[in-house]
């Protein structure tokens, strides 16, 4: 039961295509299984998070994407025997694809907007809200398709928050800010400064960044330098906790977007990169407000959108419920169920996708891993 993926983290990619199969690799991790990771490019916080987790990392370093990737890529997929190969990433296009598939792999495909002209993969997964089958109309016969927010996958720290309801006070006063891993245009700031004008007493806020982003002392000194409290934090583990106790938030268009559903937190979005276009505007007026295009919003923009939202408690309210209607929490047993469909020595009951912990947060197999039968 060997799971291996190939993804890569840098400030002009984000951290997201990582973290979202980090979602894949801890389920697979819990029902018995061993996850491999391969990257192509530095990403030293990652990789620290990856091997605290209990994975393997390796570094290779390759022109990404390219014919030599891709071969390089199934051959060590199959010196480590691995039962599927999973890549998460714009660059993996049709070609790549079928170097893999005649490498006898199999393969799931993360995609987010149909971006290979063909397309090769056993499993594409797009969890987007937007995800139809007409951007996969060039796959073979045998590709199945996971298609729409059902299959959000969510790492485990979101996992044994399915029962919990948000609480909604007549104004909001809490206010996290997340806005990815990297933040190349530094947008970040830009929010900041704009949350400066928002006339709300006793606001205050919690301010995401990931490790690769570059601009962090310049973010710690407007923080520090803020007319309301800001705390700053970095390469964050607990992001629930953060989603739990923040009222609104201000966010990319990217996965976090699926997140924020999940615990019914609404939010105003920024588009930070193209491939954010389709899910925001179908969120926009749904689970948050989408202001569109970064650069093309104004720092009253933004503070106007954030006050609005934090003094309409029916809006808030509405943008809850769609929320958690849109992400259930139970999309990652979806997708493993799939792989069992293909996997016939693996067999998951899903029936419960409810995880159970125990005091200390760790997560509990409902069931033992008897005759190949695991529990989630």
């Amino acid at each position: 039961m060997k799971l291996f993926i190939r993804v890569d983290a840098s400030t002009q990619i984000g951290t997201g295509h990582v973290m979202r199969c980090l979602a894949l690799a801890q389920a697979w991790q819990d029902v018995g299984g061993q996850v491999i990771f391969l990257m192509a490019t530095e990403a030293a916080d990652l990789k620290t998070r990856l091997k605290a987790e209990g994975m393997e990392v390796i570094y290779l370093p390759i022109q990404v994407g390219s014919a030599e990737d891709a071969k390089e890529t199934a051959k060590l997929a199959r010196q480590f025997n691995a039962n599927w190969v999973v890549l998460d990433g714009y660059h993996f296009g049709a070609k790549y694809q079928e170097i893999i598939k005649e490498s006898e792999l199999k393969f799931l495909l993360i995609d987010d907007y149909g971006h290979a002209k063909q397309y090769h993969a056993d499993i594409v997964l797009n969890q987007n809200i937007h995800a139809c089958e007409k951007l996969y109309k060039n796959r073979q016969p045998y590709t199945k398709l996971l298609l729409g927010t059902s299959y959000s996958i969510l790492r485990r720290e979101f996992w044994h928050w399915q029962e919990w309801q948000r609480s909604l006070p007549p104004i909001a006063k809490k206010l996290l800010v997340t806005l990815g891993g990297a933040d190349p245009d530094n947008v970040t700031l830009k929010v900041i400064e704009g949350l400066q004008q928002v006339e709300i007493e006793e606001l205050e806020a919690v301010v995401v960044v990931g490790g690769s982003n570059p601009h962090y002392e310049q973010l710690r000194s407007a923080s520090q330098e803020s007319r309301f409290p800001i705390q700053l934090k970095r390469n964050v583990t607990n992001m629930p906790e953060l989603m739990a106790w923040a009222d609104v938030a201000v966010t990319a268009g990217g996965s976090t977007c699926w997140e924020l559903a999940f615990m019914g937190l609404p939010s105003v979005m920024l588009i930070l990169a193209d491939n954010q276009w389709p899910s925001a505007k179908k969120l926009n007026g749904v689970t948050g407000i989408n202001l569109g295009w970064h650069e093309d919003i104004s720092t009253s923009e933004i503070a106007a959108a954030v006050s609005e939202l934090m003094i309409s408690t029916q809006t808030r309210s509405g943008m809850v419920r769609c929320g958690q209607d849109l992400v259930d929490g139970k999309g990652i047993a979806m997708v493993l169920r799939s792989f069992n469909n293909k996997l016939k020595n693996i067999k998951i009951d899903v029936e419960s996708t409810r995880i159970n912990l125990d005091e200390n947060g760790k997560s509990i197999l409902q069931g033992n891993l008897i005759n190949g039968n695991a529990k989630t």
